[in-house]
């Protein structure tokens, strides 16, 4: 049976005690509920003898038709259990500034060539996007991430594709770029603009992030133009960094769900380990200035923490937080991030170079980074304010 109508506070209870008071031999095999912009829509699903099957319905209806409701009811077998998938749930995370009927269109042609079945679409946000989750059976991951990769490159939208089951839910370390992921700037070329060098520098970045230079090689060139610089530079950098919109609502809403956070950087540890301290990081790895009498000599100290630098850290921080690789999400824009978005569970490539959104398992192009936790399934009305 189904019945459907405004939502008011007492539906579902009077409609069960309706079927209670009958007192008929019955059992409940499923049911569920759903309430779209005030509209309910209730489905009930009963083992009922034929004999008793009219005096049921007859009390339903009534209870339905008291309360302004439609009501439907069809016969059906209840008693066959569901075939068992091949492969596991899967869910596609949709979201946008505008979802439209042709784009959700494509993606439900998509699962159907593959085999896949829609079973059930519910919104997780309005806010600061909308965003849809789609949970689909009888077809896995590898079959459809790529096809819908591809739509979601070519459409204004933004389509993540993940296995369902508790792993989704399970303990997690996510573990974030700096610049341009994190913060909106890119910390050496506001330490370049102290040095009157900002431009040979956004060169340099560019040809890096694009994977055109080696990253170590590229970093070591745009470094040594700084040379000569006083350390006091770094605190005025410092005040000139600002956070990207939702990072402090991700991280906040990924600690209070018990999750781990990192970061990991090409920068600089001087300029974001005061950040890292004020959002509570658990975990951090980036490089550091050599500094004499007070100046920068142009040198980085240590091992760069490059492309395979930050696949390392990946590493070292699962450790550290007890967290198998395949738990783990990795955030970043750029080529060094490579390795380790695809080392992670999931690799998100945020408003990312064109050769990481190809490589990630999913890509974010709002400028709003808490939009991650959608396709980590947390919906909006359980992000921390």
């Amino acid at each position: 049976m189904i019945v459907s109508g405004m939502d008011r506070p007492g539906i579902t209870e009077a409609l069960l005690e309706s079927l209670d008071a009958i007192q008929l031999a019955h059992a409940i095999s499923d049911m569920e509920q759903v309430i779209i912009h005030g509209h309910l829509i209730l489905t009930l699903a009963l083992e009922i003898d034929a004999s008793s099957r009219s005096l049921a319905l007859d009390a339903l209806s009534a209870c339905a038709q008291e309360r302004g409701l439609e009501f439907r009811a069809q016969e059906g077998d209840h008693h066959a259990e569901p075939a068992e998938s091949e492969n596991p749930s899967v869910h596609i995370t949709v979201m946008g500034q505008e979802l439209t009927a042709g784009t959700l269109g494509k993606i439900a042609g998509i699962v159907r060539e593959h085999g896949g079945n829609i079973e059930r679409i519910f919104r997780i946000a309005h806010s600061p996007v909308t965003a849809l989750e789609l949970l689909v059976s009888s077809v896995g991951v590898d079959r459809i991430k790529k096809p819908l990769a591809t739509l979601a490159n070519q459409s204004p939208v933004d389509i993540g594709v993940q296995s369902g089951g508790l792993q989704r839910r399970a303990k997690k370390l996510v573990v974030l770029d700096v610049d341009s992921t994190l913060i909106q700037q890119e910390v050496i070329e506001l330490l370049a603009a102290q040095a009157n060098v900002e431009e040979r520098v956004k060169e340099i970045t560019s040809r890096a992030m694009n994977g055109e230079l080696d990253f170590a090689q590229a970093l070591t060139e745009r470094v040594s133009l700084l040379e000569g610089l006083p350390a006091e530079v770094i605190d005025e950098v410092r005040k000139q960094i600002t956070l990207t919109p939702g990072a402090r609502t991700l991280v906040r809403t990924l600690k209070k769900l018990h999750h781990k956070v990192g970061i990991v950087s090409g920068g600089f540890i001087e300029v974001i380990k005061p950040i890292a301290d004020e959002l509570g990081i658990d975990f951090m790895a980036a490089n550091r200035l050599e500094i004499i009498d007070g100046k920068l000599t142009g040198k980085v100290l240590g091992e760069i923490i490059d492309r395979a630098g930050k696949a390392s850290a990946l590493r070292e921080f699962a450790v550290l937080a007890d967290v198998d690789l395949t738990d783990t999400v990795a955030i970043g824009d750029g080529a060094n991030d490579l390795d380790m978005i695809a080392l992670a569970g999931l690799g998100v490539a945020f408003n990312a170079k064109p050769l990481v959104r190809e490589s990630a398992d999913t890509s974010v192009t709002t400028p709003y980074l808490d939009t991650v936790l959608y396709l980590l399934g947390i919906p909006r009305n359980e992000v921390a304010q």
